[in-house]
């Protein structure tokens, strides 16, 4: 039996779609990042929001140097939550960052 989503690509059952999106609400883009902001500065600076499962820097593929944001994925929505209301518009490693909610695949999400 073929699945729904194989034969209609846009469909998505509401268990997938609830899935994905409770999960962006636990990570973090963090955009507008200094292009010396590792990983340690980034988790460093949100640490104490809650628990993080991963922070990422995105990083040029040829040069290997920051492109100027990342993401914090934090293991609750409660962590994450506070975090964006309180980090958002912050100043870290001399530049104001902008915090959002983020999608599971990695593109900003146009929540929060």
């Amino acid at each position: 039996m073929h699945s729904l989503s194989r034969i209609c690509p846009g469909f998505s059952s509401p268990l997938h779609r609830w899935l994905t999106w409770r999960r962006s609400c636990t990570r973090l883009f963090v955009g507008g990042l200094s292009y010396d902001t590792n990983e340690t500065a980034l988790k460093d600076a949100f640490d104490e929001y809650g628990e993080i499962i991963e922070v990422k820097v995105i990083c040029d593929r040829v040069s290997g140097k920051s492109r100027g944001y990342g993401f914090v994925h934090y293991s609750s929505e409660v962590a994450a939550n506070k975090a964006l209301k309180e980090m958002d518009g912050q100043l870290l490693d001399g530049r104001n960052i902008r915090i959002h909610y983020g999608h599971v695949d990695g593109k900003q999400s146009t929540q929060g």
